[in-house]
């Protein structure tokens, strides 16, 4: 069976540092921030209604957040990650490579973003991105075989990880309520995940991108009239007697706690775990991120 929509690329190469571009999108962000809290303050003809100035019960009356057409979330998420990778060339197997206990692998914060286009009260268009990047340099405590090529103990060694993730999906609410909703999820997920080992000798890179379909649910009640509280839940497999080169298992569980400031603005604390695993031809992954995030909510 052939998989034509799935990506490989194995080569040497010299990675090229953003820093830059990071900080021009940094400030592009802060800026776009700085605009909508500016845009987001209410006229009187809205009558917003916020938290510090209840103009009716905090618990009786319509839920405040879910009055809106476009909703953007962005926010920072910290997770522990326990990653296990190997790569073959040349006919030669590589090594199982562990992300933490062979290349020194840390927490970091990276950015994800959420938008939201509700098309009517139980229907709703969604789009969501996180870049995950690591990057390291260690001692290594034994030799590892990665794309064909031997990395030894005598030579420092720097590690970089990049999944890279974009989600495009369809939600219905089969239950919607003014307090409430549960609802299906169907997405596509384009995953890209890019690993490269380089020292003083050699610098060698695998790359794979694929679109990976996921059907899952979504399940919101508030607690009280400015604080929901949400899960999610996205999956798919594809079965291991399709083919031997081609296997893959993903795994999305997000459940969060949201404090809506306002119709217009709100605050999320939550836990999120990602987790996959693949085999493309002789290549082989196993990801799993899973750690708190906080993000803020702008709707208009």
């Amino acid at each position: 069976m052939k998989y034509p929509l799935v990506y490989t690329q194995n080569a040497s190469s010299q990675w090229i540092a953003v820093e830059k571009m990071l900080r021009s999108r940094f400030r592009f962000a802060s800026i776009l921030l700085f605009t909508l809290i500016l845009w987001s303050a209410p006229s009187s003809a809205q009558q917003a209604e916020y938290l510090w100035s209840i103009e009716n019960s905090l618990w009786v009356g319509p839920a405040v957040g879910e009055d809106y057409i476009l909703e953007i979330s962005g926010g920072l998420w910290n997770p522990h990650g326990n990653i296990v990778m190997s790569s073959q060339q040349f006919g030669i197997a590589g090594s199982n490579i562990d992300f933490r206990q062979d290349l020194g692998l840390q927490k970091q914060v990276h950015p994800q973003v959420n938008l939201r286009f509700k098309l009517s009260r139980r229907h709703k268009l969604r789009m969501s991105t996180a870049p995950i990047q690591y990057e390291q340099q260690s001692t290594l405590k034994r030799a590892l075989i990665f794309n064909g090529i031997s990395f030894t103990d005598t030579l420092p060694v720097t590690s970089l990880l990049e999944l890279d993730t974009w989600r495009f999906g369809y939600e219905y609410d089969v239950v919607s309520r003014s307090r409430g909703f549960i609802g299906v999820l169907a997405e596509t997920t384009y995953t890209k995940v890019r690993t490269e080992l380089r020292n003083d000798k050699d610098t060698e890179y695998s790359s794979h991108w694929a679109p990976i379909p996921s059907v899952g649910g979504i399940a919101r009640v508030y607690i009280t009239r400015f604080t929901p509280i949400t899960a999610e839940v996205s999956a798919f497999v594809l079965p291991d007697n399709l083919s031997n080169n081609y296997q893959a298992q993903y795994l999305d569980i997000d459940i969060y706690a949201t404090l809506n400031l306002s119709r217009m603005v709100g605050m999320t604390l939550g836990y999120r775990s990602f987790d996959l695993s693949y085999v493309i031809q002789s290549d082989t992954g196993t990801l799993k991120l899973e750690g708190f995030y906080l993000s803020g909510q702008f709707r208009f």
